[in-house]
C-alpha cells in the first residue's frame, strides 16, 4: 500500500483556517448560547439551539459530524436536548461529485486507474463524515467496495478537534458534573487513526483473525494492490440495513441480535478489542432469499473498521469484576473495578452513584431469562437514570470518566439501541456467560499480544 502524497493534503495552516471559517458559525452559536446562559442569566432555548447545531453540522463533512454522533450516545456528555438532536445525524451526507472521484483515484492509483477495474460506479453508494464508498468490479469479476477519503481531512480533523476542545471547555464551565478532558483525548486519538486507511486495513486483518471461528459474522477482504493510505478497496458484502428488518418474525430478529452481540463482544472479552462505532451504516444483515438458501440468513457483515479500541487486559477484567460485584452485592469488588479503570477520589456517595448507572447498564445480563434489552424506558433509553446520576455527580463535585469509557459506552448504548429497534427478546445473561466463560486476564493478554503481532498493529 502506497500512494503519491499531495502537498495540499497535509495538515496545513491554510487548510485549518478554511475549516475554522466553515464551522465557526455553528460552534460560535453553540458557545454563545452556553456563555449567555452561564454568565448573563439569559434563558437559552436549548431545543432550538440544539436543532440549529444539528442542521449546521449535518451539512459539514468531517469529524465534527462524527464526534456529534459519538457524543449523542455518551450519557450526559452534552445536555439532553443536544444529544437528542445530534443522534439524528446520519452517515449519508451529500456525496462528493465525479470530478472529486477522478482526482482522488488518479492521485492514489495513477492516471490509468480505470484500467484496474472492469466497472466503477460514478455515484457513491454511501457517504459518511470522512469519506465515501463506490461499488466497483475487479478485472477478475469480484464485487468491490472502494472507500475514498475526502480531501484535506488532516487539516479538517485538527481544526475540528480545537473547536471541540472549546465546546468542552465552555460546557465544563456550564456544568461540572462530568470533566470531558479524557473524552477529548480519546476522540482525538481515534479520529487521527481513522485518517490512516493502511491502519484500517490492519484492523480488518485483526477482526478476521478474532472472528475466524464465529461463522455468523463476516469481515471484508482487503485488496492491497488497489489500496493506499487514503483509498481502501475491500470485497463488497451484500446485506440489508437494520431499519429494514424490524418487522421480521421475532425468532429472526432474535437471531440477528444474537449475531450482533457476538460480533461486538467476542473480540472484546476474548481479545480486549472493541469496534467503537455501531452506527447503522457500519454493518448490514444477510437477509435475502439467497442467504436463506445458503444457510447464511441473519449473518452480520461488519463494514467499517476505522474506529477500533484496544484495551489493557486489566480494563476488561474490571468490566467482569464489576458485573460480579453487582451480581453478588460485593461493594469492595465494585470499588476495585472502578479503581482499576482509573477513577480516583471515590467516597461512599460517589461509589453508590456510579453503581446506580452500572446497575442500569448491566441489568439485561443479570436475569437468566429471555427479555428485551430494556423493559422500563424503551422510548428514551437510559436518559432518566442518566439524568439522576448526572445530578448527583454534579452535587458531589463531579468525576473524570476514564478515556476508555468513550467507545465502551458508545458500543453499549449504540448496540442497546439496535436491540431495542429490533425488539429482540434474548437471554442476554447466557449470551454473556458463554462469551466470558473461563475468562482469564493472563490468557487474554497472551492472545491479544499474538493477534496484534500477527496483524502488525501497535497499541
Amino acid at each position: 500500500m502506497s500512494s503519491p502524497k499531495d502537498s495540499h493534503e497535509d495538515n496545513s495552516l491554510p487548510g485549518r483556517v478554511r475549516r475554522y471559517a466553515q464551522v465557526g458559525g455553528a460552534v460560535g452559536g453553540f458557545a454563545a448560547r452556553l456563555a449567555g446562559e452561564r454568565y448573563f442569566g439569559m434563558k437559552a432555548d436549548k431545543a432550538s439551539g440544539a436543532e440549529d447545531l444539528r442542521l449546521a453540522l449535518g451539512s459539514l463533512k468531517g469529524p465534527l459530524m462524527k464526534v456529534a454522533q459519538i457524543l449523542s450516545t455518551i450519557p450526559d456528555a452534552l445536555p439532553k436536548e443536544y444529544a437528542r438532536e445530534l443522534a439524528q445525524l446520519q452517515a449519508n451526507a451529500p456525496h462528493m461529485g465525479w470530478s472529486f472521484v477522478k482526482r482522488r483515484m488518479s492521485a492514489e492509483l495513477g492516471p490509468d486507474w480505470k484500467d484496474c477495474f472492469a466497472q466503477f460506479d460514478r455515484e457513491a453508494s454511501a457517504a459518511a463524515s470522512l469519506g465515501q464508498v463506490h461499488w466497483a468490479e475487479s478485472q477478475n469479476g469480484d464485487a468491490l467496495a472502494c472507500k475514498l477519503q475526502y480531501p484535506d481531512m488532516a487539516s479538517v480533523v485538527e481544526a475540528d478537534l480545537k473547536q471541540l476542545k472549546l465546546i468542552f471547555y465552555l460546557y465544563r464551565r456550564y456544568d461540572e458534573a462530568i470533566d470531558p478532558s479524557e473524552i477529548h483525548a480519546e476522540i482525538a486519538a481515534r479520529l487521527r487513526e481513522e485518517l490512516d486507511y493502511e491502519n484500517e486495513s490492519r484492523n480488518l486483518a485483526l477482526y478476521r483473525l478474532m472472528l475466524d471461528e464465529v461463522e455468523t459474522v463476516h469481515v471484508p477482504d482487503v485488496y492491497d494492490d488497489l489500496s493506499t493510505d487514503r483509498l481502501l478497496t475491500m470485497s463488497w458484502e451484500e446485506g440489508t440495513p437494520i431499519p429494514d428488518l424490524d418487522k421480521l418474525p421475532l425468532e429472526e430478529r432474535n437471531l440477528i441480535a444474537t449475531n450482533m452481540f457476538k460480533a461486538w463482544y467476542v473480540p472484546l472479552y476474548q481479545y480486549g478489542v472493541i469496534h467503537g462505532d455501531p452506527h447503522l451504516g457500519n454493518y448490514s444483515v444477510r437477509a435475502s432469499d439467497q442467504d436463506r438458501k445458503d444457510g447464511r440468513y441473519g449473518d452480520i457483515n461488519l463494514l467499517d473498521f476505522g474506529c477500533i479500541r484496544v484495551f489493557q487486559p486489566k480494563f476488561i477484567g474490571g468490566v467482569i469484576d464489576l458485573y460480579r460485584a453487582l451480581e453478588t452485592g460485593d461493594r469492595d469488588l465494585a470499588v476495585h473495578a472502578y479503581e482499576t479503570w482509573g477513577f480516583t477520589g471515590l467516597d461512599d456517595e460517589v461509589i453508590d452513584t456510579l453503581s446506580r448507572w452500572a446497575s442500569f447498564i448491566y441489568a439485561p445480563l443479570m436475569e437468566d431469562r429471555p427479555r428485551l434489552i430494556e423493559e422500563t424506558n424503551a422510548t428514551d433509553y437510559g436518559r432518566e437514570v442518566a439524568a439522576e446520576v448526572h445530578s448527583d455527580l454534579r452535587r458531589l463535585g463531579g468525576v473524570t470518566p476514564p478515556k476508555e469509557f468513550v467507545l465502551m459506552d458508545r458500543a453499549a448504548i449504540g448496540l442497546g439501541s439496535v436491540f431495542l429497534r429490533l425488539g429482540a427478546k434474548v437471554n442476554w445473561h447466557r449470551l454473556f456467560h458463554d462469551t466470558i466463560e473461563r475468562f482469564d486476564p493472563k490468557v487474554l493478554a497472551k492472545r491479544q499480544k499474538k493477534a496484534l503481532k500477527a496483524t502488525d498493529l501497535v497499541h
